[in-house]
């Protein structure tokens, strides 16, 4: 009996972690949810935002409409309602549309996995150049 239960143990040890899914987040993007405001009030836009804990960077679409040209967006660390650092990089969707996976280091990853509703998506233009829409992850 000892001999199976130590075969069962020692299998249970070598037997590989699963890998966990990926995590796709769906995000809505307006001008009243940018801080500090005001973002712009006939914008609006939706992000796809996936993530995997395996690899070191985030896959995402950017869709906007009602809002000049873009020129940057980025995720940001940052409750609703609070403005924060830019944590990543993306694409900016100047002719309305872009997407793409971006570098992100493995602890950034895992801070967005573990708390999305801390970060958020938004897009610059020129005249919102602190940002003319924004939406939470985690919403």
């Amino acid at each position: 009996m000892r001999t199976i239960l130590a075969f069962l143990s020692a299998a249970a040890i070598a037997a590989p972690a699963a890998a966990a899914e990926p995590v796709t987040m769906q995000i809505h993007l307006t001008g009243a949810a940018e801080v500090p405001g005001p973002g712009d009030p006939d914008g609006k836009g939706t992000a796809s935002v996936t993530l995997d804990s395996t690899k070191t960077e985030i896959c995402y679409t950017l869709e906007v409409s009602g809002i000049d040209t873009a020129t940057m967006a980025h995720i940001h660390k940052g409750a609703a309602g609070v403005a924060g650092p830019p944590v990543v990089t993306l694409d900016p969707p100047a002719t309305g549309t872009s997407k793409g996976c971006a570098g992100a280091e493995a602890d950034v990853v895992a801070a967005l996995l573990a708390k999305p509703a801390d970060y958020y998506v938004n897009v610059h233009n020129a005249p919102h150049p602190k940002g003319a829409l924004r939406g939470q992850l985690g919403h």
